[in-house]
């Protein structure tokens, strides 16, 4: 069977492993990644590495531009919080949240395996280390997975559905490291910082880095990513 799906790709350790992940089901992998006004879009080079080191048959860099919004320090002038602890990260939705980002990108995502006739659309969220991010939980999956069968003349004429997969929902950050490195996936092309330098070089403070960094320490694997500090 010709199994075709779209998988969002930022450029981190979780969407790497996700196209990896995809790749090994046998799938032909359509990388989709957004330039929307983040302050760390040097993670689109990240993800253009990714795309090619893992054969992706097409990868669509689509811009729009979420700064427009703000409302996030990511695109804002919002400070993104370092140095700390795993209990504070877990109170709250944290200002690194994004407004209404991965219905966005789903949504995108969705268009694109239609015109593309893919059966399935991958996602890279994780349930456990970002556990107050409200689009990364399984009940918001399974209310786009009812939209999107819904939403599509595929979906209405029953010609196809569309399956959202998120095969690291429920994995912590050392339990994709090492799956990742069962794949063969080459850590050292992903970024995972929300902060770096325009070298690309991770901060090594923000949740985004500490969490990385944590979930090698546990995998007992070498962080290959390159920090400022």
């Amino acid at each position: 069977m010709n199994k075709k799906a779209v998988v969002l790709l930022s450029g981190g350790v979780d969407s790497t492993t996700t196209l990896a992940i995809a790749r090994s089901q046998g799938y032909a992998c359509y990388a989709l990644s957004f330039d929307y006004g983040q302050r760390h879009a040097v993670e689109l080079k990240a993800a253009k590495r990714a795309a090619q080191a893992l054969g992706a048959v097409e990868h669509i860099l689509l811009k729009i531009d979420l700064r427009a919004f703000g409302g996030s320090a990511l695109t804002s002038a919002i400070p993104v919080p370092k140095n700390r602890s795993t209990a504070r990260m877990s109170q709250g939705i944290p200002v690194t949240y994004v407004p209404a980002r991965n219905t966005i990108f789903l949504a995108f995502a969705l268009a694109f395996a239609e015109v593309r006739k893919c059966g399935a659309i991958f996602i890279g969220v994780n349930a456990l280390d970002y556990s107050g991010y409200p689009d990364c939980r399984p009940e918001f999956l399974r209310a786009f997975q009812r939209l999107s069968n819904l939403a599509t003349k595929a979906g209405v004429e029953k010609t196809r559905e569309v399956a959202v997969h998120a095969p690291l929902m429920h994995k912590s950050k050392a339990q994709i490291i090492r799956t990742a490195l069962k794949l063969g996936v080459d850590l050292g092309l992903t970024l995972s910082c929300y902060d770096p330098d325009p070298r690309g070089r991770a901060c090594g403070q923000c949740d985004s880095c500490l969490l990385r960094q944590t979930g090698f320490a546990e995998a007992r694997a070498a962080d290959p990513s390159r920090y400022k500090h």
